[in-house]
């Protein structure tokens, strides 16, 4: 039920963290993979990651906000493989004009951040959808996973543009789900995961000290995680594989938490 080998897998922001060890996990279930990002130079250490695993591989420039851009890479894509299994929306991040510091209040935020980083976390996933979907719509089946956020289920503090952003795209996979469900048949699934708090490039910084000790920042999220402890990149993937296979073939419509507790605890 779990078996994903020989079907073929987009991922957006393909460079990252968490997408590179998604890819990895993928890889190694004999997953073709398709990766996508700005800059297809910062690719080149996630391609040599995965070589010795008995895969294909596919590594493609592409603005994820850009309609032609994608379109192109669909061609591509549908070229190369002639088909599309899954798609992994995982590109997304947030600007410092968009997060509240601790010495400023909202009025200090910038919208033209805030627009921004929406455009990227909403639109980002919205327009790849839009595209390979489509696709997906006449093969009659496919599956996607949205990357969404903890801080689009609870009132996380500081970061307001990247809260609304994911909050507006979980709404938009449930939405998608029903729509793709309804109109083009059972065999495409729409769902999302939704990370507790893992380090990565863009927060490690507000999580850890130059010495590797908790920030404060850092102390209250781990107090309010009942396992206490961040989150490892790899321990995402078992959620992924299950949403990518036939092993949840009943289920669509959903955001699955992965958080060690955080969301079910009240912090009493």
């Amino acid at each position: 039920m779990f078996d994903l080998k020989n079907k073929v897998a987009i991922v957006t922001g393909a460079s990252g963290i968490l997408a590179s060890s998604i890819i990895k996990s993928l890889a190694r279930s004999g997953v073709h993979l398709v990766l996508l990002s700005r800059n297809k130079a910062s690719l080149r250490d996630v391609e040599e990651g995965i070589s010795k695993f008995d895969t294909k591989v596919l590594s493609l420039e592409c603005d994820i906000l850009s309609k032609d851009s994608l379109m192109t890479v669909k061609d591509s894509i549908l070229k190369h493989f002639g088909r599309i299994d899954i798609l992994l929306n995982v590109a997304g991040g947030n600007l410092p004009g968009a997060t509240i510091r601790p010495d400023q209040n909202v009025f200090d935020m910038s919208l033209d951040d805030f627009n921004t980083v929406v455009e990227l976390n909403l639109n980002g996933t919205v327009l790849p959808c839009m595209v390979f979907a489509e696709v997906m719509a006449q093969q009659k089946y496919g599956t996607i996973v949205n990357y969404s956020s903890m801080a689009a289920q609870r009132t996380i503090t500081r970061v307001a543009g990247y809260s609304a952003s994911k909050a507006a795209m979980e709404n938009f996979t449930k939405w998608l789900a029903i729509e793709m469900a309804t109109k083009f048949g059972e065999g495409i699934r729409v769902n999302a995961i939704a990370p507790g708090f893992f380090i990565g490039k863009q927060n490690k910084q507000l999580l850890l000290n130059e010495d590797g000790s908790y920030t404060d920042r850092g102390k209250r999220i781990i107090e309010n995680t009942p396992m206490g402890r961040f989150g490892e990149a790899e321990e995402l993937n078992g959620a992924v594989h299950f949403l990518c296979s036939d092993a949840s073939k009943f289920v669509t419509g959903i955001v699955l938490p992965i958080d060690g507790g955080f969301n079910a605890f009240s912090g009493v």
